[in-house]
């Protein structure tokens, strides 16, 4: 079973939406029992709360399901449960790198790794740009290049 965590600062609108878009590719292509995926926050001031309103509005939209996701911090546990650990942003890549250093064997990356032909290093935070559909297609664009790295490099 392949773990992927999504993680940006307050686990309200970047991660969850791209836990539940990447939960959505997964199941629509028949992975479900081979990669599993959850969304954290480096933050702890929305836990236990759903994702922004907006977040929720676009992902029904499209008609992606975001039941049961609630916003959590990364916890300790985390490092050894997950394999792919995506910060949503170059701050949260720097958080969550400093707690890397005991936990070498878990690639870290930055989400925009994967989104290819673009000069952004960030996804943009829509809880202050505003901006939920920028968002929503540079993650939609990112888990379709994640999703396709992770089946080639599992032979899924």
């Amino acid at each position: 079973m392949v773990k992927v965590l999504f993680v940006c600062l307050g686990n309200i609108c970047r991660s969850p939406m791209a836990e539940a878009i990447f939960r959505d590719r997964v199941e629509k292509e028949g992975l479900q029992n081979h990669i599993e995926v959850d969304s954290a926050g480096t933050g702890k001031w929305h836990q236990g709360e759903p994702p922004h309103a907006e977040t929720r509005g676009i992902l029904g939209k499209s008609e992606i399901s975001y039941e049961g996701i609630r916003a959590r911090q990364v916890e300790e546990g985390d490092w050894k449960k997950f394999d792919y650990i995506i910060a949503m942003d170059r701050k949260n890549l720097q958080d969550l790198k400093a707690y890397q250093v005991a936990h070498k064997d878990i690639k870290v990356v930055k989400f925009m790794d994967y989104v290819p032909n673009t000069d952004q290093q960030d996804v943009p935070d829509p809880y202050y740009s505003g901006n939920f559909d920028e968002t929503h297609e540079l993650i939609q664009e990112g888990c379709n290049t994640l999703l396709k790295e992770i089946k080639q490099e599992n032979g899924l």
